[in-house]
């Protein structure tokens, strides 16, 4: 099923933030949006041999960003974006800055345009907005803005399943707003739709792409506990698991208490035989 179809809301929001009250009078704002959407690909391996350019003009691939451990966030806007593209990549900023967690070191974060005439120097000084935003130089080692042509856009955007059309009569392009999470190998692990994420989640779901790569043990027991909702586009408590996971405890608990009661006994039955002898 099509993202548009389970998120109608957002879509209504952006077609209230974005276009004329009229169009939305006339019903217009539905055409707009057809063929607009996410069809998720979870478990599918993006092609990591494509080529864009950085924010300085060079060539790279994909695979570049790609370690085989630390898992990438990748989110597909437009650089020039008069409205939708903004209110994501600060709503990133605003949940990074939240973060313990730093791009470049537990993961990376590639803001990709899939405006083909998009140039690396407005990459560049995007980058350089988002940097400042976070507040964290060190940071802009991990966060990546690229540009490319139309057919190395196309490549990535139907690989992760993300549709997105040029409206004419507007001058902007209709598209969805979402993250989307890839393994240290490509792999399309989760997506979190919506303009701002808890940091919790974000944190979860890279936790969660990385197979256990990254984090701490307590964000392994926290993913075991918690498990994504797409009704809730968040991660819920799940039940079945922590009762499990508290039976465990209670296992080893009791093993342990039981363990030192008899260390204890031991004990004092030898002290009593060396006494008595």
């Amino acid at each position: 099923m099509r993202w548009w179809g389970k998120r109608w809301w957002l879509l209504s929001l952006v077609c209230l933030l974005a276009f004329p009250a009229q169009a939305q009078r006339s019903g217009q704002h539905l055409a707009i949006f057809e063929g607009v959407g996410i069809e998720e690909k979870l478990g599918e391996r993006i092609p990591l041999d494509l080529t864009f350019r950085d924010e300085a003009g060079q060539p790279v691939t994909l695979r570049t960003f790609f370690d085989g451990r630390r898992p990438v966030l990748l989110t597909l806007v437009y650089h020039d974006c008069p409205m939708l593209c903004n209110l994501v990549l600060d709503g990133l900023a605003k949940t990074l800055r939240q973060m313990s967690w730093t791009p470049g070191e537990q993961f990376e974060v590639l803001a990709v345009s899939f405006n083909h005439r998009e140039t690396p120097e407005l990459a560049r000084r995007k980058k350089a907005h988002y940097v400042d935003m976070l507040d964290r130089p060190e940071a802009a080692a991990g966060l990546h803005f690229l540009t490319g042509d139309s057919t190395t856009i196309r490549a990535l955007t139907n690989a992760v399943g993300f549709s997105f059309r040029w409206v004419p009569e507007k001058q902007q392009f209709a598209h969805p707003a979402a993250l989307i999470f890839l393994s240290g190998e490509g792999k399309i692990s989760r997506y979190l739709y919506g303009l701002e994420h808890d940091p919790g989640d974000v944190r979860k779901a890279l936790v969660e792409a990385s197979e256990g790569k990254v984090g701490t043990v307590v964000d392994q027991v926290l993913l075991y506990c918690f498990q994504y909702d797409p009704s809730e586009n968040s991660y819920v408590a799940n039940a079945y698991n922590i009762m499990r996971l508290g039976g465990a405890v209670t296992v080893v608990v009791l093993g342990i208490t039981l363990f030192l009661f008899w260390r204890r006994e031991r004990r004092r039955q030898q002290q009593a035989l060396q006494t008595g002898g």
